[in-house]
């Protein structure tokens, strides 16, 4: 209320301004930040059928894989020395640079043209224990049944000092493919990483780095592509909502 109306208005009628005023602003609060039911268009996302079924590879870049070369390169650094990494050497060459004097592929069986090591993280068969500087697990941990297990293992092959660059699902939908050969079983918020990782890390060893939010998630359950989003689409990290959750955990010295 304006001070002139305060000077001239009785104080029954500057009652009755104050509370009009305050419901005139309720109302618009209301009608401008909800939508109306039954009027928001859902576009391609009115329909349940995916755009893609296989993550959007067969368009483009996955949604999720750009979160994943964000983190890997906001950590690079760190992928240095010995380097292991599942699957294949995709992130090792292009985030190792010269800094990687040796480097392994980890695949759980044998016929991976790729791997130089057969080796099952769970049991930790086939790990060798304290010789890796750089560990890169992307998108591993949700298809192995026992993670901490898993992860206690990851900690025993570091060395003292490496690093285990870790990423997560938080939102994705199922991958058949590793479903019908080994399995697809978890999905992590930041604060189930935090907890998963605390059973091989110290708190002081672990970070957490949420990725994506509400509208990258749903371009992704629904096969978009990265390409298929406007570049802005990708600079946005909602703690409430993430698609990835990178974690960077650090295997410290022994104090003397």
């Amino acid at each position: 209320m304006t001070a002139l109306l305060k000077r001239i208005l009785p104080k029954r009628l500057r009652r009755l301004f104050r509370a009009t005023q305050k419901s005139i602003i309720t109302w618009r609060r209301r009608w401008s930040l909800r939508t109306p039911l039954g009027y928001v268009s859902l576009g391609v996302f009115g329909d349940p059928r995916a755009v893609s079924t296989l993550f959007g590879f067969d368009r483009g870049t996955p949604v999720d894989r750009r979160f994943m070369d964000c983190f890997l390169q906001k950590h690079q650094s760190d992928v240095h020395g010995r380097v292991l990494e599942v699957g294949d050497s995709t992130y090792t060459r292009a985030y190792g640079s010269n800094r990687v004097s040796a480097m392994d592929i980890l695949h759980v069986q044998s016929g991976n043209s790729e791997a130089t090591l057969v080796g099952n993280l769970e049991t930790g068969e086939g790990i060798p224990a304290g010789v890796y500087d750089c560990i890169i697990l992307t998108q591993t941990l949700h298809c192995i049944g026992d993670p901490v297990a898993a992860l206690r293992n990851v900690r025993k092959a570091l060395t003292s000092g490496g690093v285990a660059l870790v990423t997560l699902p938080c939102v994705s939908p199922i991958s058949r493919y590793d479903a019908d050969r080994w399995g697809d079983y978890w999905r992590f918020t930041p604060q189930g990483a935090l907890r998963l990782f605390s059973a091989a890390f110290t708190r002081e060893e672990i970070a957490i780095f949420p990725y994506g939010d509400r509208k990258t998630a749903v371009a992704f359950l629904y096969g978009l592509a990265a390409e298929d989003l406007e570049e802005s689409a990708f600079q946005h990290a909602d703690a409430d909502c993430p698609l990835l959750i990178g974690v960077r955990a650090i295997k410290k010295p022994d104090a003397a």
